[in-house]
């Protein structure tokens, strides 16, 4: 598959417990949102994060290896918050029960409908150029969105989208329909929980230059809230997630 490179990139050392962030927030486009890396990096990666889940320490040690890893090929990291302060509970993820079952379609119906959130993009990345250290924006977007956030990530890839790369993370309600109007260079890292028909028909459907990989031992979610870094299997596969993520936006930004 082409799009990604052989080099491996050097990742800071993954803490499996108690990450500390390295980042801070600010306001962008009316949001919080977790900002992270060099202030004169001259490009910039947006965050959507972990499904429907907000923060959580994984995800912003996942930003921090974004923004960190290399010296040389600096960025600057903006990961807002969508859902103010009023995320999913993930203990309702697996869907396990009924009311588990409900409460998450609810919040899907009432709260995360990808089209709403989608309007808010233009505004954050705005007030975000005003802070590039270049006094004219950062010369090149990437995004990069996890679960429920790639859905969101793929619908902003149309024709004038404001993204020169992106890279889908264990990626909810993948449609293949919707690979036809991305413009951009894509990846796609799969869990083993996502269906690979889905997979294999976005795949086909991709018409730009793509890296589409499954880890077939990890569980959906294992590059953001829901990975267990204590379980080494789990912290190796994050691990080198993080450093497809950072190959593909290498070459592509």
């Amino acid at each position: 598959m082409a799009g990604v490179s052989k080099a491996c990139c050097s990742i800071p050392p993954v803490i499996s417990k108690g990450y500390e962030a390295k980042g801070e927030y600010k306001t962008f486009g009316g949001l919080k949102t977790y900002v992270t890396g060099p202030a004169d990096a001259t490009r910039a990666i947006f965050v959507i994060y972990e499904d429907i889940f907000g923060f959580f320490p994984q995800t912003l040690q996942g930003a921090d290896i974004l923004a960190n890893a290399d010296q040389d090929q600096k960025y600057r990291v903006y990961m807002p918050d969508f859902f103010e302060g009023e995320p999913a509970d993930i203990s309702w993820y697996p869907p396990t029960t009924e009311e588990y079952k409900q409460k998450l379609g609810n919040f899907f119906q009432t709260r995360a409908a990808p089209p709403g959130h989608l309007a808010r993009i233009p505004g954050i990345i705005t007030d975000a150029n005003k802070e590039a250290s270049s006094g004219s924006g950062f010369t090149s977007w990437g995004i990069l969105g996890y679960c429920w956030g790639g859905k969101v990530a793929n619908l902003a890839l149309g024709k004038n989208t404001l993204f020169k790369a992106s890279v889908q993370a264990h990626p909810a309600m993948l449609d293949p329909n919707d690979a036809k109007n991305v413009s951009v260079p894509s990846a796609l890292l799969a869990s083993k929980d996502e269906d690979p028909a889905a997979i294999k028909g976005y795949e086909a459907n991709l018409k730009v230059v793509k890296f589409v990989d499954t880890y077939p031992t990890q569980i959906h979610g294992w590059m953001a809230a829901r990975s267990n870094l204590e379980d080494p299997e789990v912290k190796k596969e994050y691990e080198r997630g993080y450093r497809a993520v950072l190959d593909f936006f290498h070459q592509h930004l």
